[in-house]
């Protein structure tokens, strides 16, 4: 096999820095294993390790200080077939705890390098959750007052099946790693080595000194017996299969050609209890009538006994792959809320733009094309106005009629509710 690293990014560290040696053992034992670059991703987070994700020709993501073991989380249950490295110094050790402790209870199959040169290297020399209670760091003595955090243990007891302490100038560092990575369940290995820019100079420490403070802590040799048990993507996935299915997923075939080939960007502004959510579900159904590709994305008020005032659509013959809205074809707006909520969009938008709104509502002053409904004269209840303007909607070039928004009712609703619907409808396109 040949090196995974990335000859236009080559490894740039501190002299005699630990990761330096770190990355090169990595490569070997890739290549030992005989994984190619599109077999292995590789997670980091910030810090000097988090560079790891760009030394090498891999699958990579490099995140938020501490939460590499969540990106990492997502993609082995995503892509089971990737081998998946994280890489972690003590300081994201320490600020992503929690999510260390969940990974090592799930037995997800990850390899987690925990880059321990016990300190914040990269940011001051501050003192991290493995700092020696007796060292210099350049906090002060904040770190007299807290016992360093044992990786290993803490591994152990929340459940990963395979943990080891180990010197990053260890002979066998590259056999270890290779154990790890083909380990099915959740790998730690805790690799001590030398901070140079920050740490040694205030602290004697050596690679001699590291082995035999190693050696005098002991500490578990790798597979972990008591912790054994099948691992988490694979139990994960037999168990959804075997489960009963919760719903049937509603088929919605094509009955009708689109004629317009522009993608389509719905607002509708509102507020609780006018079931804006229902009305976006029923702009969805209206376009995979005519088979196009749709999204929804609702905003629910933090408040509670606050329901639902936005919800934002997009009918697409096209792939949706972002699902923000900045341009929008359509305005819906049936309540104060939801304007004020979107003033500033308001204020912004162009002719481009159709603006459907109540009479009763204070709008700021926009260039868009705009269509007022009064929905008092026309004994519209409040629940019903979305709907109301939704037909309305459907006069104009938005891409969805009168015909796709009625198949929509009856894919939805039965009974009273559909005939009640019907019947709004048929009121607004009288009317208008």
């Amino acid at each position: 096999m040949n090196s995974l690293l990335n000859s236009s990014r080559p490894p740039l560290y501190c002299p005699g820095c630990s990761h330096d040696r770190m990355t090169k053992v990595l490569d070997h034992a890739l290549q030992n294993l005989g994984i190619s670059g599109h077999q292995v991703s590789i997670v980091s987070d910030i810090g000097c390790n988090g560079q790891f994700d760009t030394f090498f020709n891999t699958h990579a993501l490099h995140g938020l200080h501490g939460r590499a073991l969540t990106y990492a989380t997502g993609i082995r249950l995503a892509r089971p077939e990737l081998n998946v490295v994280v890489t972690m110094g003590d300081g994201g050790m320490g600020i992503g705890g929690a999510h260390f402790n969940a990974a090592c209870r799930r037995n997800l199959d990850l390899t987690l390098l925990v880059l321990n040169n016990f300190n914040f290297g990269m940011t001051g020399g501050q003192y991290s959750a493995t700092t020696p209670s007796d060292a210099t760091v350049g906090t002060g003595f904040l770190n007299h007052l807290e016992p360093p955090l044992n990786i290993c243990d803490m591994a152990r007891s929340t459940g990963a099946t395979f943990v080891k302490r180990i010197s990053a100038y260890h002979e066998n560092l590259t056999e270890t790693i290779e154990a790890a990575i083909t380990h099915k369940g959740m790998s730690v290995l805790d690799i001590w080595g030398i901070c140079t820019g920050r740490y040694t100079k205030k602290n004697s420490i050596t690679p001699n000194t590291i082995a035999a403070q190693i050696d005098d802590m002991k500490g578990p040799e790798g597979i972990i017996p008591e912790n054994a048990r099948p691992e988490y993507g694979k139990a994960y996935r037999k168990a959804a299969a075997e489960m009963p299915p919760t719903f049937q997923l509603k088929k919605i075939p094509k009955c009708f050609d689109f004629s317009d080939p522009h993608r389509k960007e719905i607002i509708l502004l509102g507020n609780a209890g006018q079931r804006v959510l229902t009305a976006g579900e029923l702009l969805c159904y209206a376009g995979m009538s005519a088979g196009l590709l749709v999204t929804k994305k609702d905003e629910y008020n933090i408040t509670v006994l606050r329901g639902p005032s936005i919800s934002e659509v997009i009918i697409s013959p096209d792939e949706i792959e972002y699902t923000g809205i900045k341009n929008p074809s359509v305005i819906i707006a049936i309540a104060q809320e939801g304007v004020d909520r979107r003033l500033e969009l308001l204020k912004k938008l162009t002719s481009d733009t159709l603006l459907i709104c109540g009479t009763d509502l204070k709008i700021p002053t926009t260039s868009a094309r705009v269509k007022q409904i009064d929905f008092k004269q026309l004994k519209i209840k409040s629940t019903d106005r979305a709907l109301a303007a939704i037909a309305v909607m459907t006069k104009f070039q938005t891409g969805i009629t009168n015909k796709m928004l009625q198949y929509a009712l009856e894919t939805r609703f039965k009974g009273n509710i559909l005939k009640a619907s019907l019947d709004i409808v048929s009121r607004m396109n009288e009317k208008n």
